[in-house]
């Protein structure tokens, strides 16, 4: 039974049970990953993962409660797990007390996609890793394969997404313990494109071996690579939420209030086509959002908690808040330009231990990682050695953001703890003016 079978034989299953004054919706997430572990450039464990899991939720006027449970695969024993569900919420739910802020859709509606992608052949991808690798240090970890999301209430809500994705998440170590890290990922496997980033990290770590630099604390021009853009953007996702924003927890709570503003070259949409979200949350359709336009605050992100309570829209935004598939508009800057563009100042290709200094004025904290190269003259210089930073969002990417990338680059999530992760990110790397780090 495929995955698409196994949701709808739990609907048919689970409709004729529910009883009057009763409502329900139903959750369903599956995958069927292969994954590939890598050490010294040598495969050191492979494996497949087929699991699904669903979460049903039982509404009784106000009251509502849900349950998750694992799932077999296995369509007679997955509708005996799903009906004592049922039986166990039956118990629990009328003595809870009723949800103020339940707002339920119940209209009707229907959304089904499947993005096939072009997915390698697994023999044929590590293969390919394994020659491009030969004689590196190379650890890392390729997954890949489809992942399943279905939705359905018994108010004739139903949605079905199936994707299919990949993302060989690598580093390549120095003899001295040092490390260049990098990925590739999306739903169509290029070769070249992938000899292409493979490449790129072994010029980097040919400059590992150079003494590294301890720079001064202050201010240096900076590039910030797409995935050290991500990294900041993650952090930052959920200041466009409506719940945040109206209690005050929004780190762009500047930018929404009109006291604050980022660069008029920032134009970021939450865009449903090209990416690996559903087009759907369990709180109904999600819709394209223009969050920000030219700098300035677009919508915001709604789910039905924050509409009843704060008297606004719902967007089909779910309860989280957070956008699913963000795409920012590019820029005017060519990769080949980027380190003459730069001339002299910080090459950063990741961030982490990213967090806020000062979430309501917008300002982060975090530490380089890596390879961060000096650049002079344009010419990577040397690496260096792990630093600080502390600068407000509304300064690096305000009138300091010099120029994004002509190309943004999807990113997908590399987590794959308890179940690998949706969505993606496309964003371009973009060119700072100035950078504060700190120590």
């Amino acid at each position: 039974m495929d995955a698409r079978e196994h949701f709808h034989d739990l609907l048919d299953s689970l409709r004729p049970l529910l009883r009057a004054g009763e409502g329900f919706t139903l959750d369903y997430r599956a995958e069927d990953s292969e994954f590939v572990r890598f050490n010294r450039a040598r495969v050191r464990q492979a494996g497949q993962v087929q699991q699904a899991y669903a979460t049903l939720a039982l509404y009784l006027g106000e009251r509502h409660a849900r349950f998750e449970l694992s799932l077999t695969g296995v369509a007679g024993e997955d509708r005996t797990r799903l009906r004592h569900a049922l039986e166990r919420l039956r118990a629990v739910v009328p003595a809870l007390a009723p949800d103020p802020y339940l707002r339920l859709n119940r209209e009707p509606w229907r959304s089904e996609s499947a993005e096939a992608g072009t997915m390698p052949d697994g023999a044929a991808a590590v293969g390919q890793i394994v020659a491009a690798a030969a004689g590196l240090d190379l650890a890392g970890i390729y997954a890949a394969g489809p992942q399943y999301q279905g939705f359905a209430s018994s108010w004739g809500a139903l949605g079905w997404h199936a994707a299919s994705s990949f993302n060989f998440d690598w580093s390549l170590f120095h003899a001295n313990g040092q490390a260049v890290k990098s990925t590739y990922a999306g739903q169509r496997w290029d070769a070249p494109a992938f000899a292409r980033r493979m490449a790129s990290a072994r010029e980097q770590l040919e400059y590992l071996g150079r003494p590294a630099l301890t720079l001064a604390p202050g201010d240096y021009r900076a590039y910030l690579a797409p995935v050290a853009l991500d990294e900041i953007f993650d952090l930052l996702s959920g200041g466009f939420s409506a719940q945040a924003l109206a209690s005050g927890a929004s780190p762009l709570q500047r930018l929404f209030a009109s006291s604050a503003r980022l660069s008029p070259r920032l134009t970021l949409e939450e865009r449903i086509a090209g990416g690996l979200a559903p087009a759907f949350t369990s709180e109904g359709p999600r819709q394209d959002l223009r969050l920000l336009a030219s700098g300035l605050p677009g919508e915001r992100l709604v789910g039905s908690r924050s509409a009843a309570e704060y008297g606004l829209t719902a967007n089909g935004a779910g309860a989280h808040e957070h956008p699913l598939s963000p795409v920012m508009a590019g820029g005017d800057l060519d990769e080949g330009d980027i380190l003459s563009r730069l001339d002299t100042g910080l090459y950063i290709g990741n961030l982490w231990y990213l967090n806020f200094s000062d979430r309501p004025a917008g300002r982060l904290t975090g530490m380089t990682r890596f390879a961060t190269f000096w650049v002079e003259n344009g010419q990577l210089n040397a690496p260096v050695n792990t630093m600080r930073f502390d600068d407000s969002v509304f300064s690096f990417l305000g009138p300091h953001l010099e120029a994004l990338t002509r190309e943004p680059e999807m990113i997908l999530p590399a987590g794959t703890y308890g179940a690998r992760q949706s969505g993606s990110r496309t964003l371009p790397g973009a060119l700072l003016g100035r950078f504060t780090l700190t120590l």
